[in-house]
C-alpha cells in the first residue's frame, strides 16, 4: 500500500550528528531510480550524492526510516548507471519493500510540489525553501505554499449482492472499476460522494459508510474510499467521464484495476464478503 510507514519519522533538516549512509530516492520525470534483483529491487545507500554524472534538478531532506536518514533528489531524464534503471512506482509494486515504497510516494510528491512552487503563485517572484517547516517562502510579498493534497472520494455501490462497476475513457480495454471523483471546493466527502454518483451514472446512494484511504503520489491526491447502498434511479452514464457501467455478481467481474490501488482493495473486500 502507498503510505508512509510507523517507522519513518519526516524531517524537513537532516540531524547534525549523523554520517550514516543515506537512502537515495531519485527521480526522473516521475520514475525512481533502482537496481532490479532477482528479489525485487534495491534503492542507492551513500552517505554523499552518490552520482557524480547525474546533476540534480533539487534535493529535498525528507526524514529517517528506521534511523537511516532519507533523501529524495530529482535529475534530468538521462542514461541510468550502469546495472541501474528509471522504473515508475506502479512497476515496482511487489518488487520495492512496502515501507520504501511509502516513503517513495512521499519523495514523489514532495518533489512534484518543490518542482511547480519555485514561483509565488501572487506576485510571481521566486520562493525560497523555509529551513524550519516544509514551505516555499515568497519574501516578495510573504505568501508561503505549503505540500498540498488533492482529495478524491472513491465508492463501491452495492445493490442486492452486485457491485457498480464502469468504465473511463482512460482505462485499459475492459478494465472496470469503482466510481470516484475529485472533492470540489466547499464540499462535504458526502456531498461529493451523492454528486459524483448523480452526474455520472444518474442514480442516487445512501448510507455512506467510510471504509479506508490511500496516498496515491499521481501526481498529489489521497484517495478516500466509502461504500454506499443504491437508493435509486436508472443506471445511465454520461458518455464523457464514463463509457459504460452496470451492475457485477462476483463470481463474473470484468478487468479490474491495478492491486495496488484502492479500488482493488475495495472490489476485493466486496468479492470475499459476498461469495
Amino acid at each position: 500500500m502507498l503510505a508512509l510507514p510507523d517507522e519513518f519519522e519526516p524531517a524537513v533538516l537532516p540531524a547534525s550528528d549523523t554520517d550514516a549512509p543515506s537512502c537515495w530516492f531519485i527521480f526522473a520525470s516521475g520514475n525512481l531510480l533502482v537496481r532490479l534483483t532477482a528479489d525485487g529491487a534495491e534503492l542507492p545507500v551513500a552517505a554523499v550524492w552518490p552520482f557524480a554524472k547525474l546533476p540534480t534538478l533539487r534535493r529535498l531532506y525528507l526524514g529517517s526510516l528506521r534511523g537511516q536518514p532519507c533523501h529524495a533528489a530529482e535529475v534530468e531524464m538521462a542514461i541510468p548507471p550502469p546495472g541501474m534503471k528509471f522504473e515508475s512506482l506502479r512497476a515496482l509494486w511487489m518488487r520495492l519493500d512496502e515501507p520504501l515504497l511509502g516513503v517513495a510516494s512521499h519523495a514523489l510528491q514532495l518533489i512534484e510540489w518543490d518542482r511547480t512552487h519555485q514561483f509565488c503563485g501572487c506576485c510571481g517572484a521566486p520562493t525560497q525553501r523555509r529551513a524550519h517547516e516544509r514551505a516555499r517562502h515568497c519574501t516578495a510579498c510573504d505568501f508561503a505554499a505549503f505540500p498540498r493534497l488533492s482529495p478524491v472520494i472513491m465508492v463501491r455501490v452495492e445493490w442486492e449482492g452486485k457491485i457498480l462497476l464502469a468504465r473511463a475513457p482512460r482505462f485499459a480495454a475492459g478494465v472496470y472499476s469503482v466510481l470516484a471523483g475529485f472533492v470540489e471546493a466547499g464540499e462535504t466527502l458526502e456531498q461529493a460522494i451523492h454528486r459524483e454518483i448523480a452526474e455520472e451514472v444518474n442514480i442516487q446512494v445512501q448510507n455512506p459508510r467510510y471504509f479506508a484511504s490511500q496516498s496515491w503520489p499521481f501526481p498529489h491526491s489521497l484517495m478516500i474510499a466509502f461504500t454506499a447502498d443504491y437508493a435509486g434511479g436508472d443506471l445511465q452514464v454520461d458518455g464523457r467521464e464514463l463509457l459504460e457501467a452496470g451492475w457485477f455478481a462476483p463470481d463474473a467481474l470484468p478487468g479490474l484495476p491495478s492491486p495496488m490501488s484502492m479500488a482493488w482493495r475495495l472490489i476485493q473486500d466486496f468479492t470475499a464478503r459476498v461469495r
